[in-house]
């Protein structure tokens, strides 16, 4: 394993820090831990379940700053990530489950494993071939008897789950013949969806238009679109526009529920060309 990470360290020469450097940094990292987990009252006290609803708030900080191309933020967060890595290895130190070092060899070994294209005999010659041996590979670590969608979070976003729930299943060959098929899919569930407006049966219309994403979802997939980064994207839109909107309508001295829609729409022009 030694030499393997030397020989990778070779292809992939840093200008940023040595080898050396980083070893020494994550080293300090795990020093300080230590001093804090025993020095301070805080610390001491944390838990896996006291730290777990905080690891998903630095998590989503960090896609908000990765989002925005905000590089010395994705560096500051990454921090706070890997932080709460550390914790928890340092936690379950204390118990005698595990350490850092069993969660990186860990973390190595099922890199390895899942690599048969790097680092044994299988032949991959494009990212679709590399996901498919994955899945499958996942599945035999579990002897084969494991689900294809066992590994999907249940506490992932909809939207989120919704993408990785078809890109899993597509690894194992169920998916559409052809893209374009799904806008068939698309107009169908659309159809279903309207009819249920019609008779106003709320179950149902939440039901279909559940459909509905879902089937908008596996498009966006097949085209090559991510379909969190796309409607976080109109969301930005949708709130730089409507910011401009409330500043124009202040420096008016105008109040917006005073104004009519078609009032608002004016101005909601004026922010589009302002794009």
């Amino acid at each position: 394993m030694a030499y393997l990470c030397t020989s990778l360290t070779n292809i992939y020469p840093t200008d940023m820090h040595t080898r050396e450097e980083k070893l020494q940094a994550f080293g300090r990292l795990l020093d300080i831990l230590e001093e804090l987990r025993v020095k301070c009252p805080w610390d001491r006290e944390q838990t896996f379940d006291s730290l777990r609803t905080n690891t998903i708030e630095e998590c989503f900080e960090l896609t908000d700053a990765i989002a925005d191309h905000d590089m010395a933020n994705i560096k500051k967060e990454l921090g706070d990530v890997l932080l709460h890595i550390v914790f928890y290895a340092k936690i379950a130190s204390e118990t005698g489950d595990f350490d850092i070092c069993d969660v990186c060899n860990a973390l190595c070994e099922k890199l390895i494993y899942r690599h048969p294209h790097i680092f044994g005999q299988v032949d991959a010659d494009s990212s679709e071939q590399v996901m498919q041996n994955w899945e499958k590979l996942k599945l035999k670590e579990k002897g084969g008897n494991r689900s294809v969608l066992a590994g999907v979070p249940r506490s992932l976003p909809a939207l989120i789950k919704a993408h990785r729930i078809q890109d899993k299943v597509r690894s194992v060959g169920f998916d559409w013949e052809q893209r374009d098929q799904v806008w068939d899919k698309v107009a169908e569930e659309y159809g279903e969806l309207k009819a249920e407006v019609a008779s106003m049966d709320e179950d149902r219309m939440e039901a279909e238009f559940g459909d509905l994403l879902f089937s908008l979802v596996n498009a966006a997939r097949l085209y090559g679109i991510n379909p969190e980064n796309a409607l976080e994207r109109t969301n930005r839109k949708f709130i730089k526009r409507f910011n401009y909107l409330e500043s124009r309508t202040l420096a008016q001295g105008k109040d917006l529920k005073q104004m009519s829609l078609a009032e608002m729409d004016a101005i909601w022009e004026e922010a589009k060309k302002e794009e």
